[in-house]
């Protein structure tokens, strides 16, 4: 029994390990917390069963009614039987949690926040899994099959990543299932009791068979090759570099690159912003073709919720696109115009988002399929399972405009409506308050309110642009905005957007794209330095209206209106007489300018008087022309060396045949050859080394060799079965009485032409054979490739004996003899 509750307990911290990978999905550990509580009562259930002798067979029931009694504990329906029993209320409450997940997988991305239904159904998906993994282990002793069950849990993030998978989780599931191998191999040996090793060591050292040692050896380097290699390999899984690399660098992700990997509701808008424009590169992001003159901002995302750090990106809620969408036009209201309009969409792959940039109000979309959705609160296109990378779609929406008149005369939001209470929240900072009120002090509606916030941000009060200023939006940022009046379209906006709150009405951050100098027709190319923020204000009856109070001299494609004009515009001049600094979208902008220095050009400026956005040449065809170079270099590199290892024997016995003399003293019409001791030995080289050229053509050509034949037994045996040809005949002859000689004899043959006879055999052996052996034997001679197999073999023989040798010498000082010694008792 003692040892069936060991395996009975590695089996339940093999499955909570190999139960790792859902770290990745849930936001906070609360499911490691519940899965342990029911994997610990699923391990006691089956612990008491054995210990009271109970077959397998019903060992599963009692750890089925202790995962109930779990999930009954952890998820109560509040009209349990005694409090604590299952009734029919909680398997209806089970029922509606099962339904529940449903909706939550198809809504949430990852990571998600902690609910019942998605804690439920990975509660009792590990819970059930621990039961296998017992039975496995422990009732049928098959441990190795307990691997499936647990290689389940892993298949989970697999499905619901859209990009790569984190590599580190699934190292630790594969380190709970090698202690699970292991600690069975420990288990079936030490049944057999003490093991002696007949070397003089002492015998309660327990040592494991060589087998069962090698078996584990080669699943660790499994292991470590299925982790390393995503990480080495270019293209492959980043999952373990990006879990180090999270919000690093400039942006999520922290390669810059805005809100690649997250969730919408995890996406930081204002740092993925902050990264983009200290970008010293520039790349396209985004192309859109409207049929709109002139358009607004490209908008893909809004933050309307104050956290400590300031505002943030609240998770969205929607319903899918392929559905219909509100339709704005049907409130209609005077000094109000909608107008419909249709635009086309091309991301390219260096703007990655869980949000889709999309103009006005969309009303209907096409090529998007109901994985993205759409929030009419937040008025964002999303998903929680894809990225906009790469993504091709068109929309229909609506452009609305506002006049002054109408938005003076909206009504207030009365102080109990949720949409006034949420969105004017944020914390009492005592300098901005005193700043709002002394400038709404006058005004008796909210669009004066506004306009007097947004006049605020004016060259005259002393604002300029400059990138180089910290990005953060807590209210002490606010404050030091404030104070020192420089900054750039986050600090702007954000600013705004706190104080029309601080006057009590609702407001919000809004990013997207400029319009930016580059178009061609109704087509405008966006880049990363086109990214922008503004603000966005709620009036009661008409709905979110722009303002933006970035100074517009100082982004390309701004858009102004008739409600939120150009504080800043200047009196007409002359190109020459314009202020330093003040330049529009077609005045060149002075270099020199301290606000326009070091990377502070602006949200949208470009060095190209042209307004062209750099193009850069693609690197894909360079690594796909350098992967078959090297495809092609692997495959000649065995002709090659067979080719490299035939001259050298040929130049060596065309050599030879040179070197030797005849000796006059010789029979008329015999030549005789006087053999020196150099010759000799050089005469015996040369044999060898053409009778091994000789085997190597046989086994490229699909011959069979026979080892134990002697030289002139195999020269027969080649003339009667595959050489018919006299020349071939007579030099296989030659060979096999030069290596006959050069083995056996005083005095070896030397002086004959070794190398014309290999040519002839060459030959002749080549016209027998079928095509695929020609090629093989011309580009992967089996030659070459059995030789370089036995070299890696001899290497991974030495190397294994060497390991060996140092194990055994670490075991001399292990404590497994403290171990052994327990176990004896």
């Amino acid at each position: 029994m003692t040892r069936g509750r060991y395996l009975g307990f590695v089996a339940a911290a093999a499955t909570l390990l190999a139960a790792a990978p859902l770290s990745a999905i849930f936001d906070t550990m609360t499911w490691l917390l519940q899965s342990v509580v029911a994997v610990a009562l699923v391990t006691g259930a089956a612990t008491l069963a054995r210990s009271l002798r109970a077959p397998v067979w019903a060992q599963v029931p009692a750890m089925m009614l202790a995962l109930l009694f779990a999930l009954t504990w952890i998820f109560p329906s509040g009209d349990e039987v005694l409090g604590i029993l299952p009734g029919p209320a909680t398997f209806g409450h089970f029922g509606e949690l099962m339904s529940q997940s449903a909706d939550d997988v198809r809504s949430y991305g990852v990571p998600v926040p902690d609910g019942d239904p998605l804690l439920f159904i990975s509660v009792l998906g590990i819970g059930g899994v621990a039961v296998v993994v017992d039975l496995l282990t422990v009732g049928l002793r098959r441990p190795a099959l307990a691997g499936l069950p647990m290689l389940a849990i892993y298949s989970v993030p697999v499905a619901v990543y859209s990009d790569s998978v984190p590599a580190l989780p699934f190292a630790i599931g594969a380190v709970g299932f090698l202690w699970l191998l292991v600690a069975d191999n420990v288990d079936r040996v030490r049944r057999f009791g003490r093991r002696f090793t007949g070397d003089g060591r002492d015998v309660d050292v327990w040592e494991p068979s060589p087998l069962a040692a090698a078996g584990r050896r080669l699943a660790v380097v499994g292991v470590a090759l299925a982790v390393l290699l995503p990480v080495a390999v270019p293209g492959m899984s980043s999952g373990l570099l990006t879990n180090f690399t999270t919000d690093g660098g400039s942006g999520p992700g922290g390669n810059g690159r805005p809100g690649q990997g997250t969730g919408p509701g995890r996406v930081n808008l204002f740092a993925a912003l902050s990264g983009q424009l200290n970008q010293s590169r520039v790349y396209d992001m985004v192309k859109v073709t409207t049929t709109e003159d002139d358009p607004f901002y490209l908008r893909f995302g809004a933050a309307d919720e104050i956290r400590r750090d300031g505002f943030g990106v609240r998770t969205p809620r929607g319903t899918p696109v392929t559905r219909s969408l509100p339709d704005p036009r049907e409130a209609a209201r005077p000094g109000v115009s909608r107008e419909t309009h249709r635009a086309e969409v091309e991301i390219t792959d260096d703007f990655v988002m869980p949000f889709l940039p999309v103009y006005g109000e969309p009303v209907g979309t096409r090529e998007l399929d109901a994985n993205w959705l759409y929030d009419p609160d937040l008025q964002v296109v999303y998903s929680n399972r894809q990225q906009s990378r790469g993504k091709k779609y068109s929309f229909e929406y609506v452009r609305s405009r506002f006049s002054p008149i109408a938005l003076r005369a909206a009504t207030p939001l009365p102080a109990e409506d949720e949409t006034r209470q949420r969105l004017t929240q944020v914390p009492a900072v005592p300098e901005v308050q005193t700043l709002v009120d002394g400038l709404i002090a006058d005004r008796s509606n909210d669009y004066d309110r506004v306009r007097a916030i947004y006049d605020y941000f004016s060259r005259d009060n002393g604002f300029s642009y400059n990138l180089r200023t910290e990005g953060d939006t807590s209210g002490e940022d606010i404050v030091n905005f404030l104070d020192n009046k420089v900054g750039y379209c986050q600090q702007y906006s954000a600013a705004m957007a706190w104080m029309v709150r601080a006057a009590g009405i609702p407001a919000r951050v809004a990013f997207g794209f400029t319009n930016g100098s580059n178009r061609t027709g109704g087509t405008y190319t966006l880049t990363n330095l086109n990214l922008h923020a503004w603000t966005e204000v709620y009036f009661g009856g008409i709905g979110w209206v722009p303002f933006d109070p970035t100074p517009a001299s100082s982004v390309a494609g701004s858009a102004r209106s008739a409600w939120a004009p150009d504080t800043d515009a200047p009196d007409p001049v002359t190109p020459s007489a314009a202020p330093t600094g003040s330049a529009g979208p077609n005045t060149p902008l002075d270099p020199g300018d301290e606000n326009l220095s070091g990377g502070g050009l602006g949200d949208n400026y470009t060095d190209d008087p042209t307004g062209a956005t750099p193009e850069t040449a693609p690197t894909w065809p360079w690594w796909t022309a350098a992967g078959v170079a090297l495809v092609i270099v692997l495959l000649a590199l065995p002709g090659w060396r067979r080719g490299q290892v035939r001259r050298r024997r040929h130049a060596a016995t065309v050599a030879a045949a040179r070197a030797a003399t005849p000796d006059d003293t010789a029979a008329p019409g015999v030549a005789r050859v006087v053999v020196t001791g150099a010759e000799a030995q050089r005469a015996r080289a040369d044999a060898h080394a053409a009778w091994d050229e000789l085997i190597d053509t046989l086994v490229d050509y699909r011959v069979p060799v026979d080892p134990t034949e002697t030289p002139r037994a195999t020269a027969d045996r080649l003339v009667k079965a595959d050489l018919s040809k006299p020349a071939a005949a007579d030099g296989v002859r030659l060979l096999g009485r030069a290596e006959e000689r050069a083995r056996y004899a005083r005095e070896p043959l030397p002086g004959v032409p070794l190398t014309e006879a290999l040519r002839s055999v060459r030959r002749a052996l080549a016209e027998g054979a079928d095509r695929r052996t020609r090629l093989l034997a011309a580009t992967l001679p089996p030659s070459v490739l059995l030789r370089w197999r036995g070299a890696i073999m001899d290497a991974s023989g030495r190397l294994v004996a060497t390991t060996g040798r140092w194990r055994d010498a670490v075991t001399r000082w292990s404590p497994r003899r403290l171990l052994a010694a327990r176990t004896s008792r």
